[in-house]
């Protein structure tokens, strides 16, 4: 039998030191644990990534040398048993015998006396060393520096919000497929089943449940009846407002839950297009639950001859690739993944994108541009720079306060995640 904790800190050093996603490296190292241990590590595993400037932080303090080399994944075991400490409800000394086990199965039985005292030697010394955590910003905001600065530069008076909303737990949404019930309907099914939920009338097709939850003990799940999608994704679709008979194109579609909304909400022939066809399989199994069909292409869609066809779109959702720094709740390692240098490549290469697509769109059609990025590069200006060379673009206000000076819809992570949307119509 796997040993949890021996588990996540294989996995955090991965992710941390080989650059792996959590979302790869996660379900790999937990294949093995049932259901209660496969939670327990996730909650372990986000946890350390959300903390890991104050983790580290701590292990300066209590080990005379970090370990390095060969040693390195015990560094990260030791995170796994600092986070227990700090921040969940485990007994403290089942926190600490657990912790210490887990060099069995990793083959480190001689490490246990040096696990053993620096998690003793925390506790401790809990109370000074989470003082003198809070006197640095890396471990006070547990964020990296670069990105702090930028939330700084774009949000002066919200930065902090916006820190404090990443580390908490992403609330579960639901998307109700319209096609076979309500969203009042829906709901009703919930409260007979007992599940716990709220209704926000600014999303039309979402319900937000108190508690997350296994998918397959939603009523209907299976069938087709809802779909896990934040609120903020579903603004896509729904800003899109496809109409029946239209030829739409969903670039960079996987893993396909706004492909899916379009059906649900219209008739259309889409076109849903992703260069990653691990990712592009995902989109197939979601229109498969949900009895829906598109025409999947597997291609890079700024290289438009590989795989356009002459025919022009309708209506074009464009959610670029982007930093994903608006759902740093929901994807923690992106926080160590991500550098500041990337950010001028992605806008780049949005740029690129957003170029190539244009064409595609037919006189009098729409084009609705989305990251689920918080960054202004990718996001304001980006659109601000395509208005001000597109002669034949036309802003399309989605709120009073989207102008073309500062374009667009920036929601930030709270409620919903963060995204940004703008749209914009051909003359």
């Amino acid at each position: 039998m796997s040993n949890v904790r021996a588990q996540a800190a294989h996995t955090l050093f991965q992710v941390v030191d080989k650059g792996i996603s959590l979302s790869v490296a996660l379900p790999r190292y937990s294949r093995d644990l049932s259901p209660q241990d496969k939670a327990l590590m996730q909650q372990m595993c986000f946890g350390v990534l959300r903390y890991l400037p104050s983790l580290e932080f701590y292990c300066q303090q209590l080990l005379e040398q970090p370990l390095k080399g060969k040693s390195r994944v015990y560094q990260f075991l030791l995170y796994v048993g600092l986070y227990q400490l700090q921040h969940m409800r485990v007994p403290e000394h089942a926190a600490v015998a657990e912790t210490v086990n887990a060099l069995k199965s990793m083959r480190a039985t001689g490490l246990k006396g040096l696990v053993n005292a620096v998690l003793r030697n925390f506790q401790r010394r809990q109370i000074e060393l989470e003082e003198q955590a809070q006197q640095i910003d890396a471990c006070k905001y547990n964020h990296p520096g670069w990105f702090i600065k930028k939330l700084q530069r774009d949000y002066p008076n919200e930065w902090q919000t916006i820190i404090q909303n990443n580390q908490q737990q992403a609330p579960m949404w639901l998307r109700v497929n319209n096609r076979l019930n309500g969203r009042q309907a829906y709901a009703d099914s919930l409260s007979e089943k007992g599940i716990e939920f709220t209704l926000d009338d600014q999303f039309a097709d979402a319900i937000r449940l108190t508690k997350a939850m296994d998918v397959f003990a939603l009523p209907g799940f299976a069938d087709g009846a809802c779909s896990v999608q934040d609120a903020a994704a579903q603004q896509a679709a729904r800003l899109l407002a496809p109409q029946n008979g239209e030829r739409i194109l969903d670039a960079c579609a996987a893993p396909g839950g706004k492909t899916c909304h379009i059906l649900e909400l219209a008739d259309a022939n889409v076109v849903a297009l992703d260069a990653d066809a691990q990712r592009l399989d995902r989109v197939r199994e979601n229109l498969d639950r949900l009895n829906m069909d598109a025409e999947l292409i597997c291609a890079q869609a700024q290289d438009t001859d590989s795989w356009h066809k002459g025919e022009q779109f309708d209506r074009v959702l464009l959610d670029v690739p982007c930093s994903a720094t608006g759902v740093i709740r929901r994807h923690p390692d992106i926080k160590w993944l991500r550098r500041g240098t990337d950010i001028d490549e992605l806008a780049k290469l949005q740029a690129q994108i957003l170029e190539a697509i244009w064409p595609l769109v037919k006189s009098g059609g729409v084009l609705l541009y989305a990251t689920c990025s918080v960054l202004s590069e990718e996001n304001q200006e980006q659109i601000k720079s395509f208005l001000a060379h597109h002669d034949d673009a036309l802003h399309v206000p989605l709120h009073d306060a989207d102008t073309t000076d500062q374009p667009g819809w920036q929601m930030l992570p709270g409620l919903t995640d963060g995204f940004y949307y703008a749209k914009i119509i051909k003359q």
